[in-house]
């Protein structure tokens, strides 16, 4: 029973395969008696010794029309190569006489390109063209009549004069009658405002205008509208006195017209004229017009609210100089309605009407333009509701409009873009990525604008939601199949190194470009993150965060465990060559590169041998000798042991071009480049510096509060010994001479145990002058400021002369930090120069006290000393004089910090001198 089951199974699986095999015997038979016959192979075959030319004549005369329709396709290749010869032989073969459309087609685009490419002398072969257009120009196909009106079309811009008002416009006077098609009417107004460009104001007058005016009289109102189209080409011809006199009021005539589409040629026409439109007709004529075209839209259908809707942010502002208070409302509340045409209908069910979409993304394209017109100042009470309905429109297509004009509204808005935050959070969450997709277009400046507005933005709380939109946006992107709309996005996200805290960039949004660095699989997003996160390596200003993020990519990419990180840390390494400057570049990149040289992944090794031209440019002598050596080595070890074939034809072909690299290049390219290297090194060097300064500061404001606590403890002290001192101020006036002078002789035996020299040491002279300023008055502070002020002028524009253009990712604090760090110097070179002048007096001082330590040798009774001593204060107390009228002279206001200061030191020297 059993093998009888499996029998059967079989026989059925036979049964279906050979079914199968019968279908596709069938299918195979049409494909077999569709092909080309014996007979047809002998029509279609042509003599392969005839050239071009032979052949296209040979074709055109006895072909196929499919033969004759390909000679036509490539005329443009034949006039390329032989123009005479073509215009003689092929082009005048009267194959288009009761041929089908599509080789009439073929031969209008055929004129077209050759035409529009400049492939032939127009004035040569005019005859032969304007022949061949004209005479199928009136073709009973509109399709092919349009063809062969747009090839006139574009050679009117070609031809001369003489040639158009002969072979154009007599045709063109005869066919604008009554009796021809309506065809024809409708192909002479197109050419007689293309052809009103060619000639000057007076035969446009003359001769132009007459036959303009008896077609926007016609009775067609197809001719009408269509002439009505053409009249403003007709106006910038003939300029604006005739504009006013002439044309206005046959269009003032036309937009009364009973047909609406008449209306809105004449409405459109008018506003692109506009600026040659005086101020009295525009108050007199056009505002009235255009009050009543826009209480008429209200009523009428949606194709003139749409044609209102894309030209209203011009109209509104061409006439805001006529319009009173009460007009610029009205237009405003039109504006408004039609941001929600389509929206508000019965049962709040929302119009699917394309018109209605239309006109919101007409509204969307208008919206900076009504924001100069309302004035930004009222932008939250009279646009911010439309705005905001716009942003958050059901339909894709009008929140993409929005998307697109959003840059240009929130740079109008200037300090008031806060007003818009909600709406570009609401935008960047958006399901459709159409619309993401128009934001990432013009991100750059939108971030621009919304972060560089007010201060302590770090502290407010819209900012972390604009970063996790942010975040949140490019991770919608990456899970999706757009890698194209996700390589714009990381491109875009690159200005964050100059708009963002560095901490909040380093800690959001490196590790993600990281990720995306080493996860994605898709080559372009690859390349461009590692961009973007070199652009973030570049521009980060503290030297921990720079360190931990060159580690990670030598840790993970150049000595990755995958090969596919190691190819992408060489992608790294092309990208950083663009970015760094050749030292940095050498200093963290060369040496992880050349390593990859004893990869066992050939690709590894056949990418590096492409990079290595690259790599020998990062290199100039005699600085980078011994990075030169290894790269020889590097090239060496390729050359001697590789065994894998692509990567030895790669490395013979790279050490070829190495040899010609700097042969090849010439020198005004390379004095770019060298120029271009500077530029980026002493951006880097003032980073550097940037970064020293920012921690001098926060180091100084550190010590300044620990120095206010600290006087602030003083002081508290200090009011407590004051009232120990009234207590025991009585007891004290009690004390005797003596025991004053024991006091001053134990004093001066404690003093002259330490160690004195003549000079301070260079490392005391920044504490003296800290000192010195400590002590200084209010009147010093404020002429040494004044000093400063005049320094800091210089010192900055000497750095400007030195460095002509500052880096781009660089915020406004530097120049504070860097006058700080000027006036400094300045005045530490200012103390030291105080300082060696007290040292000559100490000098000075000194030798006055060798003289009286003679005098002390011959006295042995302590109160023979202690005489010496009241004498040698005597002689200190003159030296003090002295120094005073030293200082007077100077004509300095810190006399009495100096004095202190000579005090001390005289006092220890006759010390010690007492001592010897």
């Amino acid at each position: 029973m059993f093998s009888s089951r499996m029998s059967l199974t079989q026989s059925s699986l036979l049964y279906g395969q050979l079914d199968d095999l019968q279908e596709l015997a069938f299918i195979e038979r049409p494909i077999r008696r569709s092909l080309k016959t014996a007979e047809e192979i002998d029509q279609l075959t042509v003599d392969e010794d005839l050239n071009d030319i032979e052949r296209a004549v040979y074709l055109l005369s006895v072909g196929q029309e499919v033969q004759r329709v390909s000679v036509i396709s490539n005329l443009p290749s034949l006039v390329r190569q032989n123009p005479a010869e073509t215009f003689r032989r092929v082009v005048p073969k009267e194959v288009l006489n009761g041929s089908g459309a599509e080789t009439q087609l073929a031969a209008a685009a055929s004129f077209l390109t050759i035409l529009q490419d400049d492939i032939i002398l127009i004035h040569t072969h005019t005859y032969s063209i304007l022949k061949t257009v004209l005479l199928h120009l009136n073709h009973r196909d509109t399709v092919v009549s349009n063809a062969w009106l747009e090839t006139l079309l574009s050679a009117i811009n070609a031809l001369p004069k003489e040639t158009i008002k002969q072979e154009v416009l007599n045709p063109l006077l005869y066919q604008s009658q009554l009796s021809h098609s309506l065809q024809a009417r409708l192909a002479s107004c197109r050419i007689l405002g293309k052809v009103a460009c060619k000639f000057d104001s007076h035969i446009v007058k003359t001769e132009l205008l007459p036959l303009a005016r008896s077609l926007c009289q016609d009775v067609e109102f197809e001719v009408r509208a269509c002439m009505c189209r053409q009249l403003e080409s007709i106006a910038r011809a003939t300029g604006v006195d005739d504009t006013r006199t002439e044309l206005l009021p046959e269009l003032v005539e036309l937009a009364g017209d009973e047909e609406s589409s008449v209306r809105l040629a004449a409405f459109d026409t008018i506003i692109n004229l506009m600026e040659m439109i005086d101020g009295d007709d525009r108050l007199h004529v056009v505002v009235p017009l255009v009050m009543s075209v826009c209480e008429a839209s209200s009523q009428a259908d949606e194709s003139v609210a749409a044609s209102l809707s894309f030209q209203f942010g011009k109209l509104c502002n061409g006439l805001a100089v006529s319009l009173s208070d009460e007009q610029k409302g009205r237009l405003l509340q039109r504006f408004k309605v039609l941001c929600v045409a389509g929206l508000q209908t019965e049962g709040n069910q929302t119009d699917i009407n394309n018109e209605s979409k239309l006109i919101r993304c007409n509204c969307c394209y208008n919206l900076p333009a009504m924001v100069v017109f309302a004035d930004s100042a009222h932008f939250q009470s009279e646009l911010y509701p439309s705005f905001s309905s716009l942003c958050c429109d059901p339909e894709v297509s009008v929140r993409r409009s929005a998307a697109a004009s959003f840059h240009q509204v929130v740079k109008l808005l200037g300090s008031n873009v806060q007003i818009v935050h909600k709406e570009l959070l609401v935008l960047l969450q958006d399901d459709a990525l159409e619309v993401l997709d128009a934001l990432m277009n013009h991100l750059e400046e939108t971030l621009e604008a919304v972060l560089s507005r007010g201060e302590n933005l770090t502290l407010d709380n819209k900012f972390p939601e604009l970063l996790s939109a942010l975040l949140l946006a490019e991770q919608k992107v990456g899970c999706s199949l757009r890698w194209r709309l996700h390589e714009k996005l990381l491109q875009r996200y690159s200005c964050l190194a100059r708009l963002l805290p560095g901490e909040v960039l380093h800690q959001s949004f490196s590790p993600r470009i990281f990720i995306i660095l080493t996860t994605n699989k898709v080559l372009p997003v690859q390349k461009e993150a590692a961009r973007t996160f070199c652009t973030f390596l570049r521009y980060n200003r503290k030297q921990e965060q720079r360190q931990e993020m060159m580690e990670r990519l030598i840790q993970d990419l150049a000595q990755g465990r995958s090969y596919w990180n190691r190819l992408r840390f060489l992608d790294v390494c092309e990208t950083a060559t663009e970015i760094f400057s050749r030292k940095y570049f050498n200093k963290h990149f060369l040496i992880p590169a050349l390593e990859l040289v004893h990869d066992p992944v050939a690709n590894v090794r056949y990418k590096l041998c492409q990079l290595l031209p690259r790599l020998h440019s990062s290199l100039r002598l005699p600085g980078d000798k011994q990075l030169l050596q290894q790269l020889d080595f590097c090239v060496q070890k390729l050359l001697c042991r590789e065994k894998d074939k692509d990567v030895v034809a790669t490395i013979r072909k790279t050490v070829l071009e190495l040899d010609k690299l700097d042969l090849t290049e010439p020198f005004h390219k390379r004095q770019e480049r060298d120029l271009l290297d500077q530029k980026k090194e002493k951006e880097e060097t003032l980073l550097l510096e940037m970064e020293q300064l920012e921690r001098q500061q926060t180091e100084g404001k550190l010590n300044s509060e620990k120095h206010t606590e600290r006087k602030r403890r003083e002081s508290k002290t200090s009011l407590s010994a004051t009232k120990s001192m009234s207590v025991s101020s009585s007891g004290a006036a009690l004390s005797s001479g003596k025991d004053m002078r024991k006091a001053k002789l134990s004093r001066s035996r404690s003093l002259s145990s330490q160690p004195t020299t003549s000079k301070p040491a260079n490392s005391d002279r920044p504490l003296k002058v800290k000192e010195l300023s400590s002590t200084s008055g209010p009147g010093k502070s404020s002429m040494l400021q004044s000093k400063d002020d005049s320094l800091r002028t210089a010192h900055f524009t000497m750095a400007t002369q030195s460095t002509p253009s500052m880096p781009v990712l660089i915020r406004s604090n530097t120049t504070s930090l860097l006058d700080r760090a000027s006036t400094l110097d300045h005045r530490t070179s200012s103390m030291d120069h105080r300082s060696s002048s007290v040292d000559q007096r100490d000098h000075r001082s000194g030798t006055l006290d060798h003289r009286t330590s003679s005098m002390d040798h011959r006295n042995n009774m302590v109160d023979q000393r202690t005489s010496t001593l009241d004498q040698r204060d005597h002689r200190t107390s003159s030296l003090d004089q002295r120094s005073k009228t030293m200082d007077r002279g100077c004509g300095l206001k810190d006399s009495q910090s100096r004095k202190l200061s000579i005090n001390r030191k005289s006092n220890s020297f006759s010390v010690q001198s007492g001592r010897d």
